[in-house]
């Protein structure tokens, strides 16, 4: 059995069995991750899923030094750009996020420490749809998300942030009885969290 959400496609069965909620603890990754929930925000994982490769390549691997320094020829190039979803608001949001996750990597140590201060408590693992319906919004990613806003970060709202948080691992979201639960409580168990 595993978690309802992956309807059988192929694409979303991988992600689900290999990298939704395993924790991560490098910025890179968490960045991307960050990212790539932002330019889903009204549209379909899997439509973000199968151009993740697209968004890598246009955006320098999601390196974080790398995209702040993306200009106006950089944000053209990324609208002409059939691979990934071209959205000038997200776009300009990433190239944003990326300034701003410079300055909060030299405040916090790194992006990684600062989410991880975040980490909810465990929550017993839903068993139906209505168990994750009255926490859909996790109040600590509430609160990272206006933390993040109020530094100037965009597209980071309290879903986005919460899908954030499921995707590297702050919390297990995988239902009761789902072969990925106890996989991901264990990865959870061993994972050292960053300072």
């Amino acid at each position: 059995m595993r978690c309802f959400w992956h309807r059988g496609l192929p694409d979303y069965i991988n992600y689900h069995d290999t990298e939704w909620g395993y924790p991560q603890g490098e910025d890179v990754r968490l960045f991307e991750k960050l990212c790539l929930e932002g330019f889903q925000s009204g549209l379909s994982w899997l439509t973000i899923l199968r151009k993740r490769e697209n968004f890598r390549a246009a955006f320098a691997g999601f390196d974080i030094a790398a995209v702040a320094r993306f200009g106006e020829a950089d944000v053209a190039r990324l609208l002409a750009d059939a691979g990934i979803v071209r959205h000038r608001g997200k776009i300009e949001a990433v190239i944003n996020n990326a300034r701003r996750a410079e300055e909060l990597i030299e405040t916090e140590g790194s992006l990684a420490a600062f989410l991880w201060a975040h980490e909810p408590a465990p929550l017993p693992a839903p068993e139906t749809l209505a168990d994750l319906g009255g926490r859909s919004i996790v109040p600590e990613a509430k609160a990272v998300s206006k933390t993040l806003k109020a530094r100037g970060w965009r597209f980071v709202g309290p879903t986005t942030v919460t899908a954030l948080f499921q995707a590297a691992g702050l919390v297990n979201d995988h239902f009761a009885g789902c072969i990925c639960r106890d996989k991901v409580e264990s990865a959870r168990a061993a994972f050292v969290r960053p300072l």
